[in-house]
């Protein structure tokens, strides 16, 4: 009986022993919140270039400068035919960069649908120098022409925004927005018809100034700007974008079914480094 005894209580430590957990075990944490960036994560260090960045400010204030400049030098040199000035809207005149704040928050990526409810806000602000430049257009007599991939159904709320902001020029004459397709040729080519000499283009997306660049590979473009560098600056007046543009479309070779994994993959294998 004695011996029984041992047997038991000597299996019962050792089954105790066994069953218990190590000094040394981790204490259970509850799983790290998911990242409310996700899909638009990339855009967060541009955005905050744009919305932050003295350097940014600076860049724009040149561009309009140098607008000023030469729009000066040519009605100085008072020219025959009636002058006009084509421009973009979107991070040229105006800042849109609280919607892609917008995108980053929701973890989402641009969509026709959301940038439209952006718009319907008529809260862009204005890109720094641009109102100066334009009042000064207005008041030496040279049409301005807004030709934008704007759609038409954002006219209202466009007009609204720019109302607001100050801005000469808005009745529906001046505006070219985007119908059927984002090629703006044929709309700059429809305000040259209407009889004006264009002698100025302002844009942030080389597409604002020819269609040479429309669907090119960046090393096209590339290409195709060097062989336009005497244009800069005079009659192509160019602002900055690191949020979005044609150059970061041209880097997934236009291929709108890519996923955002996809696209990020991309970006990263493109890179230049050492």
């Amino acid at each position: 009986m004695k011996n029984y005894l041992q047997y038991a209580f000597a299996a019962v430590v050792l089954f105790t022993a066994c069953n218990q957990e190590p000094a040394t075990a981790p204490i259970a944490t509850e799983a790290p919140a998911p990242s409310p960036y996700k899909d638009s994560e990339f855009t967060v260090q541009a955005i905050l270039y744009h919305q932050f960045g003295s350097e940014y400010r600076a860049l724009c204030y040149q561009g309009y400068n140098l607008a000023t400049e030469r729009l000066m030098a040519i009605v100085k040199a008072k020219p025959k035919g009636k002058l006009a000035i084509i421009t973009d809207l979107d991070e040229t005149v105006v800042d849109n960069s609280y919607y892609n704040t917008w995108l980053v928050n929701e973890g989402a990526l641009y969509t026709p649908e959301t940038w439209k409810q952006w718009t319907a806000e008529s809260k862009a602000t204005l890109v720094p120098g641009s109102l100066a430049f334009f009042k000064l257009a207005d008041s030496l007599g040279v049409e301005i022409f807004y030709v934008s991939n704007r759609g038409v159904d954002e006219y209202k709320a466009t007009l609204k925004n720019m109302q607001e902001l100050g801005m000469p020029q808005l009745d529906s004459s001046h505006f070219y927005l985007k119908t059927t397709t984002s090629g703006k040729e044929e709309r700059r080519q429809s305000v040259a018809a209407l009889g004006y000499e264009v002698v100025m283009f302002l844009g942030d997306n080389l597409n604002d100034f020819s269609m040479a660049f429309e669907k090119q590979t960046n090393e096209r473009r590339h290409a195709i700007a060097d062989s336009l560098e005497g244009r800069f600056g005079k009659d192509f007046i160019i602002f900055p974008n690191a949020i979005y543009g044609e150059w970061e479309v041209a880097l997934y070779d236009y291929n709108h079914k890519l996923t955002a994994a996809e696209k990020d993959s991309i970006r990263k294998s493109v890179l230049k480094g050492f």
